[in-house]
């Protein structure tokens, strides 16, 4: 799973997944862990509009798709004034 996030079809979803995988599977729960793999096998050029909150995210994977937009905003933008 570590390498899909790592090895997407766009270099932006690889800096996303790549390093959310990175700092959450050790510890992620198996309801989680089923909802990222539907994510890694969701298009990127789907995926990223999702993140950028540009198109609205599916309900089954919303919550978890918000944990990686703030994840890669906190880590891409230190000191980004985040909205909720």
């Amino acid at each position: 799973m570590k390498m899909r996030a790592w090895r997407r079809g766009t270099k932006e979803m690889d800096l996303i997944l790549g390093p959310y995988a990175d700092a959450h599977l050790p510890k992620m729960p198996l309801d989680e862990l089923e909802i990222f793999d539907q994510i890694l096998h969701t298009n990127d050029q789907d995926l990223l509009p999702m993140v950028l909150g540009q198109t609205p995210t599916p309900a089954a994977f919303a919550a978890l798709m918000a944990k990686i937009a703030t994840h890669a905003r906190v880590r891409l933008m230190p000191g980004a004034k985040l909205q909720v």
